[in-house]
């Protein structure tokens, strides 16, 4: 194939293991060079795409990724959005998944493949695992239809599946099958063939490109347990400057019903706190007033968070909230489908 006719994939390294190589001569892990890329992956060589690659200087540790880098991510690719058919984030798998929540929203419009993926082991060791999933992840970010992208969304690879990005979690840290999307199926399978579930993916809107540029963390995650007591729960309720909580709650949105600690609830709502109820478990959703232990959230004005991951309602709050949304109209935009993460 001519060069020429090739798409065009931009590689943004932002850090994580996939970027390392074992050097021989100490014994430890280094970060790649990667102009050298072709040389450890020859099938690159040989393939409909072509890859340009940016870094960022200094790489960031997963553990380290934080909203800033979210919005540099944002702005990386707001830049490059014309000159590219599709964009692949090598990425550290501890917080891929809140890293991918946050840039499908802060992305609005997006008609383009942004595929995050990494690996559990680097990619310059034996057995890694890296090499498939950086290999899958471009193939996908060039797979077109008619010079139309199948995959128009933010998403996660890893080991042979394609998720929603802010519908998906990391629930393993040993196996390469790192990742889950429990409420929300695969977008591919990936085997022989790359099997695209087509009435999972967003359809591309062809309106233009919108950046968001501002995030607000004044979010707190309150994780209720038996026997969590009042102060504890009031002391975090009351951190000064706090606009709002995840609540996780038991089941399909239920908690202990002590008058006490709805009453805590209660006062910060009724003080301007927004506090939304996600649900603990990995699968199903939050259904108020399904059982009556859930009734007296709902009554002191917690809102139901229905089957958004811990990942998407962190930083679907801190988009809202950076876009000034509060009350009631926080409420509406929280309970909505802004980019699928949430069942309507």
């Amino acid at each position: 194939m001519n060069i020429n006719n090739k798409r065009k994939i931009l590689v943004i390294y932002t850090g994580g293991t996939i970027g390392m190589m074992l050097d021989k001569a100490t014994g430890t892990l280094r970060p790649l060079e990667f102009g050298q890329m072709s040389k450890l992956i020859p099938e690159l060589l040989d393939s409909d795409y072509v890859p340009d690659y940016i870094s960022f200087d200094p790489t960031v540790d997963s553990s380290n990724m934080d909203p800033a880098s979210w919005i540099r991510l944002a702005e990386i690719i707001g830049e490059h959005y014309e000159a590219y058919d599709g964009f692949v984030i090598l990425h550290g798998s501890d917080t891929m998944a809140y890293s991918a929540s946050a840039l499908s929203f802060l992305l609005e419009n997006l008609n383009k493949p942004v595929i995050f993926t990494g690996s559990q082991l680097p990619l310059g060791v034996n057995r890694t695992d890296g090499k498939e999933n950086f290999i899958t992840s471009l193939e996908i970010a060039a797979h077109y239809a008619d010079d139309t992208p199948l995959v128009p969304e933010v998403c996660i690879y890893f080991e042979n599946q394609l998720y929603r990005g802010n519908r998906t979690f990391k629930y393993n840290a040993e196996n390469f099958d790192a990742f889950r999307s429990v409420n929300y199926p695969v977008l591919a399978d990936v085997g022989v063939y790359i099997k695209f579930n087509n009435n999972a993916i967003q359809k591309p809107n062809f309106k233009k490109l919108k950046v968001y540029r501002k995030l607000d963390t004044s979010v707190a995650i309150l994780k209720l347990f038996p026997g969590i007591q009042d102060h504890v729960v009031s002391e975090l309720l009351g951190i000064e400057g706090l606009k709002a909580v995840v609540l996780e709650t038991y089941g399909t949105g239920n908690s202990h019903t002590a008058q006490s600690f709805v009453d805590i609830l209660a006062r910060a709502i009724d003080n301007g706190l927004f506090i939304l109820n996600i649900t603990q478990c990995k699968g199903g959703a939050v259904e108020h007033g399904k059982y009556q232990a859930s009734v007296p959230l709902a009554g002191a004005g917690v809102v139901s968070g229905g089957d958004m991951t811990l990942e998407a309602a962190v930083t679907k709050l801190m988009f809202l909230l950076g876009a000034g949304l509060s009350g009631a109209e926080l409420k509406k935009a929280m309970q909505r489908s802004l980019r699928g993460e949430i069942s309507e």
